[in-house]
């Protein structure tokens, strides 16, 4: 085979997983399916939008009407008020930024080991008789278990915290990667394979778009992963962050600031979200 033949063979087993992995741009009736109509992600956002603001209604109609428990339950008032005695102290900030970065540090660890995991797993049968028990054993593993282990093998500062975070994020990442790799279309691979294209250019032409949305889903579940596994990493010691917030809250028996870290997470969870699915649109266009 030439290397002409070569390119040409690229170029079609190309042509042929995108005719099998997109969609096709228009319904039966001519209606357009593959792209967004204009200010339509704005009506979704908004639309979105409407179940919390009824909540704070309701909630705060609630608390001034007297029919929850200001100790039990402060309404939003209250929570703004805990959240301006924090900024004017300038904690919040402070507690933002550190989980924060605690966050995406072992979430981009984590992520990127379950990458390259996954997908050794995912393209090799050895790898995964080998290694599948060990890595599924482990994943059963509760969170809260790794919490004394970390503590007595590296101590409790950022690394430990970090580490959990990492540990949390790495199972969704190397379970959807290896899972969409098992499973991609076993006739493309094998046109891909006649055409002479192997090891990384077959995996670039042929696998890596056939996996793109499921890698990105994974990425996602990994992100809301990481949040969770942060209060968790918080727990180690922590002096500062939302975690830290949480706990100190609740032994102080500020219900107020407690009920603010839980809102910041919440916030901070979805808007991480929201910048993940931006990457996720330009990566299908890009690979799919």
């Amino acid at each position: 085979m030439t290397s002409t033949d070569a390119l040409n063979g690229a170029g079609a087993v190309n042509v042929a997983a995108e005719q099998v992995q997109r969609p096709s741009d228009a319904d039966p009736a001519g209606a357009p399916t593959g792209r967004r109509r204009p200010g339509r992600g704005l009506r979704h956002a908004l639309v979105g939008l409407a179940v919390p603001a009824a909540l704070l209604v309701i909630w705060h109609v609630a608390s001034v009407a007297g029919w929850i428990s200001p100790v039990t339950l402060p309404g939003p008032l209250s929570v703004l008020e805990a959240a301006r005695q924090l900024i004017e102290r300038g904690d919040l900030a402070l507690h933002v930024a550190i989980s924060t970065q605690r966050v995406l540090l072992g979430f981009l660890l984590g992520a990127a080991g379950g990458l390259v995991l996954g997908a050794v797993l995912g393209l090799s049968r050895r790898a995964d008789a080998l290694l599948s028990t060990t890595v599924g054993a482990l994943r059963a593993v509760p969170s809260l278990a790794w919490v004394p282990l970390l503590l007595l093998w590296i101590g409790i500062g950022e690394d430990s915290k970090v580490t959990l975070i990492a540990i949390g994020a790495f199972f969704p990442v190397f379970t959807t990667v290896s899972m969409a790799l098992r499973h991609v279309d076993a006739q493309l691979v094998e046109a891909g394979r006649a055409f002479g294209l192997r090891g990384l250019g077959l995996f670039r032409t042929v696998q890596l778009p056939a996996i793109v949305p499921s890698v990105i889903s994974g990425l996602r579940l990994a992100l809301a992963q990481s949040w969770l596994f942060l209060v968790a990493a918080e727990l180690l010691a922590s002096s500062m962050g939302l975690g830290f917030l949480l706990t100190d809250s609740q032994n102080n028996g500020r219900v107020d600031r407690l009920l603010l870290a839980i809102v910041l997470l919440a916030v901070l969870g979805k808007l991480s979200d929201a910048v993940l699915g931006i990457f996720e649109r330009w990566a299908i266009r890009r690979w799919t």
